[in-house]
């Protein structure tokens, strides 16, 4: 890779893990839709799963020992679930082109903030999240499953932490229960992502380096949020989501 690549993925990876630490999440969407027009869609997508790892390694850590195997427990079938979505997701992803792949990331950042913001009444989607995000067995498997075949083939797992989110987690809390759930899952990622030999050459090597910013921001983000509030880290965040989304979707057309 070229020298100004390198240093834009790690002062991307950087800034994706302060938002995190900030907001208790966004790093795979923001980084995975900045880095989809230096590196490509789909180069994006599998560079992203090293950095996204250690990143919500540090955000379980907000858990003390009683949460954390309270919380692992209690959302188990979600994560099972999710952890066969994502193999299914990825398998997908070596065979999707990248201009597509490029735009359905566009239109999936883009169509969160406007979900997120009220821009856009969805039809049938409140009745949906009645039926659907609902704390049993059944709608965890169905939820988690659907949304690990997204987050494996894209990286976006805002439907993932809107679930979480519908459950009444708050603050660490949240943050960690998400960090949870997106550890278990990419650690998974690492070993299929190889089997299936998803790292163009070099990649791999950056993406294991790009873990220490991931992980640094995270803790930067961690210290402001505080400083913080709600309303202001939404904006942030949901700002910075539409300037990546409005670019997926001019590279993809």
């Amino acid at each position: 890779m070229e020298p100004m690549t390198v240093a834009l993925t790690v002062g991307v990876v950087l800034a994706a893990g302060a938002i995190t630490g900030v907001a208790g999440f966004g790093f795979a969407l923001a980084g995975t839709a900045a880095l989809a027009g230096p590196l490509g869609p789909r180069t994006a997508v599998a560079f992203m799963i090293l950095p996204i790892l250690a990143a919500n390694l540090s955000l379980v850590r907000e858990l003390d020992r009683e949460a954390l195997d309270a919380c692992t427990r209690r959302f188990a079938p979600f994560v099972a679930s999710a952890l066969v979505g994502t193999i299914v997701g990825m398998a997908v992803l070596d065979a999707v082109p990248e201009r597509p792949l490029a735009g359905a990331l566009g239109v999936l950042t883009l169509g969160f903030v406007a979900v997120r913001q009220d821009a856009v009444d969805v039809p049938l989607l409140e009745s949906a999240e009645e039926r659907c995000f609902v704390e049993t067995g059944p709608a965890m498997v169905g939820v988690g499953g659907v949304s690990g075949v997204v987050f494996g083939a894209t990286n976006v797992g805002v439907q993932m932490v809107a679930y979480i989110r519908s459950c009444g987690l708050r603050g660490k809390t949240f943050a960690g229960v998400v960090g949870l759930v997106f550890l278990g899952m990419n650690a998974s990622r690492v070993v299929v992502a190889g089997v299936i030999d998803l790292y163009p050459e070099g990649v791999l090597v950056l993406s294991v380096a790009a873990m220490v910013p991931a992980a640094v921001g995270v803790g930067v983000g961690k210290r402001i949020r505080p400083r913080v509030g709600e309303r202001w880290r939404a904006r942030i965040v949901l700002g910075l989501l539409v300037a990546v989304g409005v670019r997926l979707l001019t590279s993809a057309v």
